[in-house]
């Protein structure tokens, strides 16, 4: 399959994949690692240093926090993945073709191979002895709430929204706050909580906070049952396969179609430097 750029991966989309390389790539011993771009791991001396760490090492587990996903190796290592904006990872036969972007290889001693793919290499990959892992890793011990690991106390979440004075869409995506909110799934968790992305976080109404908790909560479960979303040829699972959720957006990239709830035109705008969509009628 060609490579089409991708939009970035959300908590869904995350998700997803660690629930394939659970099922497809734990297990698996590790016999080489091909490095082709030391741009995605700049947290290692050089291509042998990275690829000695795995060399010979089993993937024992695997866990996800926000879009970050960590393998432990049974040499007590642990092997994390950031995809960041456009990188993906494939499963794919030892004899298969690297795809455009292909950044590293990693080949299992039973056959086939795990694949870093990222033409703009938006992402990293690195590895923590135990002693790192004992010190933490701050992009990670910092994320905030993860909706699908742990339910969020209500009223944590209340108290999240309501003292603070930013605008919606900022809240959402702030991963401070919420981890693996981006602007595919923000947009939808807004529509669906009826609130526009410009809204004060302070300005809500018990109510409408419990709308917008309910809303985070739902849509991130449905977007992963239906294996995340993949818009204009974009993000693809472990085996290459879009995920299907696009078809069940209800504003985003719908401009100028009607709302599914009202009727009314989906409109457009510019927020913090991207687009927002949203039903000018019915988000208040």
């Amino acid at each position: 399959m060609p490579w089409e750029a991708p939009q970035m991966a959300e908590l869904p989309e995350v998700e997803t994949l660690r629930r394939q390389l659970e099922r497809d790539v734990v297990g698996r011993k590790v016999k080489s690692v091909d490095v082709l771009d030391t741009k995605v791991i700049p947290r290692h001396t050089n291509r042998k240093q990275f690829a000695g760490m795995l060399d010979g090492a089993k993937l024992k587990s695997l866990i996800r926090r926000g879009t970050f996903l960590i393998f432990t190796l049974d040499t007590g290592d642990r092997l994390i993945v950031r995809p960041g904006t456009e990188g993906q990872l494939r499963k794919t036969g030892a004899k298969d073709d690297d795809e455009k972007g292909t950044a590293v290889v990693i080949s299992f001693t039973q056959g086939g191979q795990l694949k870093y793919i990222d033409p703009k290499r938006t992402g990293e990959l690195w590895i923590l002895t135990p002693e790192q892992v004992a010190e933490g890793v701050d992009e990670i011990e910092l994320l905030g709430y993860d909706v699908v690991d742990q339910p969020v106390p209500w009223a944590d979440f209340a108290k999240m929204v309501l003292q603070r004075s930013v605008k919606l869409k900022t809240l959402l995506t702030d991963e401070d706050l919420l981890a693996g909110i981006g602007d595919v799934y923000s947009d939808e968790i807004l529509y669906d909580a009826g609130l526009r992305f410009d809204r004060l976080s302070d300005s809500l109404s018990v109510q409408e906070v419990r709308r917008l908790y309910r809303s985070v909560v739902e849509i991130l479960h449905d977007a992963i049952k239906h294996g995340g979303t993949s818009v204009e040829g974009g993000w693809r699972d472990l085996h290459g396969a879009a995920g299907g959720y696009a078809e069940y957006h209800r504003v985003h990239v719908r401009d100028g179609q009607p709302c599914p709830r009202c009727r009314d035109v989906i409109s457009k705008a510019k927020f913090g430097g991207k687009t927002v969509y949203f039903c000018e009628q019915c988000q208040t």
